[in-house]
């Protein structure tokens, strides 16, 4: 079996050898911008000839790269196994770094000891490239800021580690480079510690515009980690089956696909500009979900690139954590997951911000029209059912209650027909009204009728 041929982005070796043309090769594509991919077991002319040893060689593989090159590789590089027949080989995707030039520690940061990939070979950096590669390194990240919190607790992401079979030792920190050079912690670990000031809003329009907003959810306040699994249970949750009837057969779809939902809520969050202090946001429209976040495409990488798949991680320490904990399955496949489904017209790109708008299903709109029950214009009936669900509302809501109680009291399936037709008449007539006004939108909100309210206000 062949797997193809040599070029800039993509290297063969037959094995793991003593020798350091291995790092050399890492290296070269770390300082490329695109980055690249190694495979071990593969002859020159794209072979496959496999591995007696391949999980041995992939702990080898983790450890050298770790060890043997600087600045940190942590987050920028993934160790994999792919097989082909009946034969193993491993494969190593290397990410564009940001804090180039890399080097071996061996020889420093001389020609000696930085590479750079040109075409299919690895050649030695000139003097002059170093020089202007160091000049623009990137300091400004979180793995740099301090925290201006030095007394975090990592509980919350110590659970996590423990149920993905880590051992969590007193280096934890350390080991997840959550600290500066001078041995304070920096912002990834204020963003991944158990209580911080980020805080993730998913917000939910009744209409296809930013008018009336019925839901203002907040995940965050707590380790990054478990804000991300809170928003992805949440939008799952959201992401409704309906049924769609075509001509020859009943179909049950999501109103999103699953898969490219879950790449880009990840992709929003791990690569997100939090030195900017900006979260990422969502919103849910009733024909989209637009998601926001901090940053653009990396300096140096064009959109055609970033459509390929090569990565740039704008936090890699979030990365390693979130590869760790197998919330991130590989690098640079996210797009490429999320592009399988839809078009690059989803992304929007600005100076400071990304868009990616998720459009419903085909039929999902159709599928959510009112029902007959429910749509009171559609027959001679339509008052007076209203009618006798405002009396069962002021009925009911003698003690306060919230939105879905009363939804389900009534038996009303339609959320924007319930909300349009007797909730918001009640409110502006004055027979009704909600428990927390200055908060319309709180997830806490409750209704109660407005002559119960005047009587305990009375009693008061």
């Amino acid at each position: 079996m062949i797997i193809g041929a040599e070029n800039q982005h993509l290297e063969f070796k037959l094995q793991l050898t003593d020798k350091l043309d291995f790092e050399k090769e890492i290296i070269a594509f770390l300082n490329l911008r695109e980055g690249g991919i190694v495979y071990i077991g593969v002859a020159d002319n794209g072979e496959v000839i496999g591995l007696t040893n391949p999980d041995q060689l992939q702990l080898k593989i983790k450890d050298r790269i770790k060890n043997n090159i600087h600045p940190s590789t942590m987050g920028l590089f993934d160790v994999l196994l792919e097989q082909h027949q009946d034969k193993t080989i491993i494969k190593i995707v290397i990410a564009g770094g940001s804090e180039k030039p890399y080097y071996l520690v061996k020889n420093g940061m001389t020609p000696k000891g930085c590479f750079i990939r040109i075409g299919s070979a690895c050649e030695q950096m000139p003097a002059d490239m170093i020089e202007s590669f160091f000049a623009k390194r990137v300091r400004n990240s979180i793995g740099n800021i301090t925290s201006r919190y030095q007394d975090l607790t990592f509980e919350q992401l110590k659970i996590y580690y423990h149920e993905s079979s880590y051992t969590v030792n007193e280096q934890f920190t350390k080991n997840l480079e959550l600290l500066t050079q001078d041995g304070k912690m920096n912002y990834a670990a204020y963003l991944l510690s158990d209580k911080n000031g980020c805080s993730i809003k998913v917000g939910k329009y009744s209409g296809t515009d930013r008018v009336n907003l019925i839901e203002n959810e907040e995940y965050g306040y707590c380790c990054l980690v478990k804000a991300t699994k809170a928003i992805l249970d949440k939008l799952n949750i959201e992401n409704r089956t309906f049924t769609q009837i075509t001509a020859k057969e009943r179909l049950e779809r999501r109103m999103l696909n699953p898969v490219a939902l879950r790449e880009a809520v990840i992709n929003a969050i791990v690569h997100n500009d939090f030195t900017r202090e900006i979260p990422p946001k969502f919103e849910l429209f009733s024909d989209r979900l637009e998601i926001t976040s901090a940053g653009s495409i990396p300096a140096g990488l064009s959109q055609e690139e970033f459509f390929m798949g090569y990565s740039i991680p704008q936090n890699k320490e979030l990365m390693r954590v979130f590869k760790d904990l197998d919330i991130v399955e590989q690098m640079g496949s996210g797009i490429q997951r999320i592009l399988a489904v839809y078009p690059q017209s989803i992304y929007q790109f600005s100076r400071n911000f990304i868009r990616v708008t998720l459009p419903y299903s085909a039929g999902f709109i159709d599928s959510q029209q009112l029902t007959p029950q429910a749509t009171p214009q559609a027959t001679p009936q339509a008052t007076p059912q209203v009618e006798s669900n405002e009396d069962k509302v002021l009925a009911f809501c003698q003690s306060a209650k919230s939105r879905s109680e009363i939804q389900e009291h009534l038996g009303l399936k339609d959320r924007e027909y319930f909300r349009r037709h007797i909730l918001l008449p009640l409110i502006d007539a004055g027979k009704l009204t909600l428990t927390l006004p200055e908060k319309p939108t709180s997830p806490k909100q409750k209704f109660i009728t407005v002559q119960n309210n005047q009587d305990k206000n009375k009693e008061l």
